[in-house]
């Protein structure tokens, strides 16, 4: 064991291997090896990464950023999953590209990097994604250069209060813009081939949260202010359900409304930013939410 500075947090706490070990497990809860709730062709995401055949899709449980509105609060805070090897995940993403994956899309992979990028030694064959929400070491991002080929990220607040009322995370969008400016030194401007599916880049999301649309619009000027055209992809979503604990912190004990969204993607358009994605209001609703039941997780018998 070695202490753990591999997220923003720096618990520097000993993580051990495994779940059954002794040790401190940090503000992640969890150990070194991963934990896995769902492996399995994910079909919600942005057309560029979910495509036709889905997106292999390996769900990580824990989480070193903790939002109280997370939409996968039942394995991010409750912490449910299944303990498996970086062998193991490495052999996932075989049997995932074996159903057809468009990519390999590790979702909240933050605190598991270290066996990321132990499972990514030898390169793939299809596009790895790195979905995360953004609060991200720039020294562990580096660990993962050439072996990631989408970087994925949220980028939630511009508003240090928010940041730090909803996350317990002050220093989030310094934080998030240093790792999103590591995230395409990295990649490049992004790359889609001839079906249009994203091959490599940066794809910026934002969530627009109810009673916030200034930080949204904060967001907006420095991704519109930051990269010239054809360096990133945006997404402006509008998918917000009040999940995990969101009806103790109004006003995210509500949807979005008609109004706010309106508000929002004005600013988007008057910005300039035209290449990317955007979500309808109606998109809202917790069919985005899989089933966290640990499909594709254990070894395939037979």
């Amino acid at each position: 064991m070695s202490a753990c500075y591999d997220c923003p947090r720096k618990c520097g706490v000993l993580r051990p291997a495994t779940v059954d070990c002794a040790g401190s497990f940090g503000v992640c809860a969890m150990p070194t090896e991963p934990v896995v709730a769902r492996a399995a062709l994910h079909f919600g995401e942005e057309p560029c990464i979910s495509g036709e055949k889905g997106s292999g899709t390996v769900f990580f449980s824990g989480c070193s950023l903790k939002c109280v509105f997370c939409q996968n609060y039942e394995i991010s805070a409750k912490n449910f999953g299944q303990q498996i090897t970086t062998e193991r995940l490495r052999s996932i993403y075989f049997e995932l590209m074996e159903q057809g994956a468009h990519n390999i899309n590790l979702v909240n992979p933050t605190h598991f990097v270290r066996a990321i990028a132990e499972s990514l030694r030898e390169p793939i064959s299809v596009p790895v994604v790195y979905n995360c929400g953004g609060y991200e070491s720039v020294s562990s991002l580096k660990k993962l250069e050439g072996k990631v080929q989408i970087y994925l990220p949220d980028l939630k607040y511009s508003d240090d209060s928010l940041a730090l009322r909803y996350s317990s995370a002050p220093d989030y969008f310094e934080t998030a813009k240093a790792a999103i400016l590591e995230m395409v030194r990295q990649t490049g401007p992004y790359q889609t081939d001839g079906d249009g599916m994203l091959q490599k880049g940066v794809l910026i999301r934002h969530l627009i949260l109810p009673g916030h649309t200034e930080n949204s619009k904060k967001i907006i000027d420095w991704v519109a202010d930051t990269f010239p055209k054809g360096t990133v992809l945006f997404s402006l979503m509008s998918q917000y359900v009040p999940c995990g604990k969101a009806a103790g912190y109004p006003p995210l004990d509500r949807p979005l409304t008609q109004e706010e969204y309106d508000e929002v993607e004005e600013h988007l358009f008057a910005r300039g930013i035209e290449e990317g994605f955007l979500q309808e209001l109606d998109s809202a609703d917790t069919a985005y939410i899989p089933a966290f039941d640990l499909t594709g997780v254990n070894e395939r018998k037979g």
